[in-house]
């Protein structure tokens, strides 16, 4: 009897082990990477559902949720002529700030990649102006563009050119808050970028040398093909946070609404307005899911768009 159970026992050990095995093999990957996707179902996804909810119904600070409104919300949302007015500022700020800043970030990077004398002294002082707070970004800048006694002004007065309405006027406004963007962010892009360059192999640059190729036709015919992934994730990242830009705009002056008549006022602007201001938070939820999509549009474009003149290069 013991010689025939034995090797039964031993068969189903084995069996159960590999079973375990399997199930190892399978499972454990997904155990891994478990904590960065519920983190985003809790962080990212269910705030991205509840909005959704809340856009279709009367919703309010005190009494909550209310009757159920369809895409009345959303209608409200466009055909207010502030919506649009929004729309125009942040795509302007969006502009003036993200082409100036991944062009300027790919000089200063290309320069950072040369062997310099204290390069590690000249990567972390680009990042400084990421660190300084925006409020004190905002504060310094905003007195600098300011329309009587700002630096600027005195500077024009003295080359004897008429004072701008850095906050009266429109474009210039934009300007003025794409200029505070550039000084943050340029040099973060540009340390991204340097990464992208650090990763291109040194022998493409030595070949090219070898065969008479000068700095400027290395950078073009070598680094920018060579740092399409890198530009593509840098452009993005641009876009998404160009379009959702709140801080500087908000700071720009004391009242934080966008100016007496709307020169700056950002889609987020608008949106705190409507959920805060009013106290409407459907009408809000509505602008946060425009916004949404708008992002998502323009990011897609983006990609195909680099993608294109990629293949096409």
């Amino acid at each position: 009897m013991s010689t025939v159970t034995a090797p039964e026992r031993s068969v189903r050990r084995v069996a159960f082990s590999q079973t375990l095995s399997r199930w190892d093999v399978k499972v454990s990957p997904y155990l891994y990477i478990s904590p960065f996707f519920i983190l985003f179902a809790i962080t990212g996804l269910f705030p991205l559902v509840y909005t959704a909810w809340v856009s279709v119904h009367e919703w309010n600070l005190i009494g909550g949720q209310g009757d159920f409104v369809g895409f009345d919300n959303f209608a409200f949302v466009l055909s207010n002529p502030p919506f649009w007015i929004a729309l125009r500022n942040t795509f302007s700020i969006f502009l003036i700030s993200a082409v100036p800043q991944i062009i300027l970030a790919l000089l200063i990077a290309a320069v950072l990649d040369r062997n310099l004398r204290a390069k590690t002294f000249w990567r972390m002082g680009v990042l400084l102006p990421y660190v300084v707070a925006p409020v004190a970004v905002t504060l310094i800048f905003s007195n600098m563009f300011g329309d009587q006694y700002g630096l600027i002004n005195n500077l024009l007065g003295d080359l004897g050119i008429d004072p701008i309405g850095w906050h009266s006027e429109v474009l210039p406004s934009h300007i003025a808050i794409a200029t505070m963007v550039n000084f943050r962010w340029t040099g973060y892009t540009a340390l991204i970028l340097l990464a992208g360059m650090q990763a291109i192999p040194r022998d493409y640059y030595e070949a090219a040398m070898i065969d008479g190729a000068g700095t400027v036709r290395q950078f073009f015919s070598i680094t920018i093909p060579q740092l399409r992934p890198t530009l593509i994730f840098v452009i993005v990242t641009s876009t998404i946070g160009g379009l959702q830009i709140f801080d500087e705009p908000r700071l720009y002056d004391t009242a934080g609404q966008g100016g007496a008549s709307s020169q700056w006022m950002t889609i987020t602007i608008y949106l705190y307005n409507l959920g805060w201001g009013q106290l409407n938070f459907g009408r809000a939820a509505a602008v946060a899911w425009l916004l949404f999509l708008i992002i998502v549009i323009v990011g897609l474009l983006n990609v195909v768009i680099t993608r294109s003149i990629a293949r096409a290069s």
